[in-house]
């Protein structure tokens, strides 16, 4: 890029920050669900909150509002997948499309996901956490995935939010590294 279009784009992105009234960009991550206080106090929590609500026994509905209340309004989320071709694929899909799809299986099927490692780089306001996970259909069960769920979280002050979350598993030809394994 030649330093003219640097110099144009940094003027034009300053001016449309000093132009943001703060509460627009504070009511830009809020919603009407009120979070639990103690889910979304520190990164420890709010990943516990993650797990805890995604995981429970066959029949047993979740608490999509308690999910909710963890992100941010309009966050990601995706997944990593293999094609037939052994090429990855990245799948993006929103939260309430994560409820829609995911609920209804993990309340068939039972569905526990448990953080064995984690990883976590900060600075200011932001961190991103690499959350080591096994999956399984009951406590347990042997694991029937492991991966890595990447999240990408925002403290606006006053709590924590979860903005994205990506995450892929392992394969035959894909292992988790003994860095992301922790003392598990």
């Amino acid at each position: 890029m030649r330093p003219l279009t640097i110099i144009l784009l940094t003027l034009a992105c300053a001016s449309w920050s000093v132009a943001q009234d703060k509460s627009d960009t504070a009511s830009s991550v809020k919603h009407t669900i009120v979070a639990s206080p103690g889910d979304v106090d520190s990164i420890d929590h709010i990943v516990a909150a993650l797990y805890a609500v995604i995981s429970g026994p066959a029949g047993e509905k979740r608490d999509w509002n308690r999910m909710r209340s963890l992100f941010v309004a309009n966050a990601n989320m995706g997944a990593v997948v293999e094609t037939k071709a052994g090429k990855p694929r990245q799948i993006d899909f929103s939260l309430e499309r994560y409820i829609e799809t995911s609920g209804p299986y993990m309340e068939k099927t039972g569905f526990f996901e448990r953080e064995i490692s984690r990883t976590t780089d900060g600075f200011g306001h932001i961190a991103h956490v690499f959350s080591t996970y096994e999956s399984r259909y009951h406590p347990n069960d042997k694991p029937f995935e492991r991966g890595i769920n990447s999240l990408q979280l925002f403290n606006d002050g006053e709590r924590w939010w979860i903005r994205t979350i990506l995450w892929e598993g392992e394969s035959s030809t894909l292992k988790l590294p003994k860095k992301y394994l922790g003392h598990s």
